[in-house]
């Protein structure tokens, strides 16, 4: 049977033995009577690490990032991001489900925003209006292809957002990402963001969960929430042993991932079945099927070859590079990217 490579997602890595072992080993309790060790640990560390008062473990990004937003506003409020964000593409509809607020979508160069697009959007106080409480921003833009914003950048639109009164959140799902490309400091966030979503499930290796920082009062009532959501756990310090494992061990080896996207473009730019490659920054290839093919054909080839991948839309494919794509399948990969011979369009 032929060996797979899959760029599908980095959410389908496979913990490492030590990682195992790490969380064979963990301390635990009972983490809803706020008893698990290992669980705090893990919370203590991140916040910490951002320079941000606590944090509240969870088993996804999407539970984080949708407390997060319950946390921040009120039903009739208004959430402004861009509109390729997971916020608002991913998450089920769940800013509605969960908060009854709308969205305000904006249109930033690969997901990006700025202060210039965001203060225009900015409902006054209207009746007919709803109230923009909440600017939510993604680091790294999973569909502006790993795109991402560095602290000069945010700076700004925090300040915009503490001028007008609105609270500002991150979606983190693949900070660490962003950190290692960016070398900005993972302290220096802190000062910028009322909440931060952090992935430890996607390119750092962790089997499950996300942590949300903030304030102790909004990490207070984000357990409440957390507990309404369904989310809170019990014995969760093997899960967040985890986390702690892939803090300590698998953050300075995402520049390989970074590395090992760049392979993977060079090659695809290359290749006649691909019109367009978005510019690589991080882990994430984002590309464009020539128009003498069809998505649906490249993506056969690719996977009858032993390339996994996902569409993200209709003429376009990604792959992610992981924990679990190594140097040789990345050698392999480009090779079969040179060799593949999709069929045309008749």
């Amino acid at each position: 049977m032929q060996n797979k490579i899959d760029f599908r997602s980095d959410t389908v890595t496979i913990p490492t033995p030590e990682m195992i072992a790490a969380m064979m080993n963990a301390k635990v309790g009972d983490d809803v009577y706020g008893e698990d060790e290992t669980v705090a640990a893990l919370e203590s560390k991140l916040s910490r690490l951002f320079n941000m008062e606590a944090g509240l473990f969870c088993p996804s990004g999407t539970m984080t990032n949708q407390i997060a937003i319950k946390c921040f506003t009120q039903p009739m409020d208004e959430v402004i991001c861009d509109q390729t964000a997971h916020v608002y593409r991913y998450e089920g509809g769940g800013i509605a489900f969960h908060s009854g607020a709308s969205v305000r979508l904006l249109n930033g160069p690969r997901g990006i925003l700025n202060p210039e697009m965001i203060s225009p959007e900015i409902n006054e106080d209207n009746i007919h209006y709803p109230n923009s409480s909440l600017v939510v921003l993604e680091n790294t833009v999973n569909k502006g292809g790993g795109a991402c914003y560095t602290l000069e950048q945010i700076a700004p639109i925090s300040e915009l957002c503490k001028r007008k009164g609105l609270k500002l959140h991150l979606d983190g799902a693949r900070i660490f990402n962003a950190l290692v490309k960016t070398g900005d400091a993972a302290k220096d966030y802190g000062q910028y963001f009322d909440g931060i979503s952090i992935c430890l499930s996607k390119g750092l290796g962790a089997p499950v969960g996300s942590v949300l920082l903030g304030t102790k009062e909004t990490i207070h009532k984000a357990n409440k929430i957390r507990k309404a959501f369904g989310g809170g756990m019990r014995q969760a310090g093997f899960l967040a042993a985890a986390g702690i494992y892939a803090l300590d061990h698998q953050v300075d080896r995402l520049a390989e991932d970074h590395l090992h996207a760049q392979l993977l473009a060079d090659a695809l730019i290359a290749a006649d079945f691909v019109a367009d490659v978005m510019p690589v920054e991080t882990n994430i290839v984002i590309f464009k099927i020539a128009a003498h093919y069809t998505t649906a054909s490249v993506l056969d080839s690719l996977t009858k070859n032993g390339i996994l991948c996902g569409a993200t839309g209709p003429d376009t494919l990604r792959f992610v590079t992981h924990l679990n794509t190594n140097a040789d399948q990345i050698a392999e990969a480009v090779q079969l990217i040179k060799e593949l011979k999709p069929v045309k369009r008749s």
